[in-house]
């Protein structure tokens, strides 16, 4: 699923005129608060609730260059949720889709704003999400799933 788009703007670009590192994970975060208005924790709903979504973890694999003023796209996979997280995977493609430049896979917990505290899934959401997961069930493991950073032991 398609959760953002938007062009490297200007500001976002380094001294090469490539896409900053910060700014991929702002693009990132974008498309996690596109996911959530679909799965019925838009900014109303979060506010009514008093609950939201608080990123626990976040990896991201820079695989090729973005350049100044490319149209780029989010594609977003629910690869497992329970009662109180959700586990997603982003990749950024040029508009249109094509090979991915970027991975982010991340860890995301449901919070009562009033504690802060962890806290269920409302049934809505839950039901959003599960829906998301079976549409996407045949989908294949994602390239950069589960990656681990280090260096050879020697």
């Amino acid at each position: 699923m398609i959760t953002y788009q938007t062009p490297v703007l200007q500001e976002w670009v380094d001294y090469n005129g490539h896409l900053r590192d910060a700014f991929y994970l702002l693009i990132f975060s974008y498309a996690t608060d596109a996911f959530m208005d679909r799965i019925g924790l838009a900014s109303d709903d979060r506010a009514s609730s008093g609950t939201s979504l608080f990123t626990l973890e976040a990896h991201i694999n820079y695989l090729h260059e973005v350049k100044r003023g490319a149209e780029v796209e989010v594609h977003t996979q629910v690869i497992g949720h329970d009662h109180k997280r959700v586990h997603l995977y982003h990749s950024l493609h040029h508009a249109g889709g094509g090979e991915a430049m970027a991975a982010s896979e991340q860890m995301l917990l449901h919070v009562d704003l009033a504690g802060p505290k962890s806290a269920p899934f409302g049934a809505d959401s839950l039901r959003r999400m599960q829906a998301f997961a079976q549409q996407q069930g045949e989908l294949a493991a994602p390239q950069c799933l589960g990656r681990i950073i280090g260096l050879p032991v020697s």
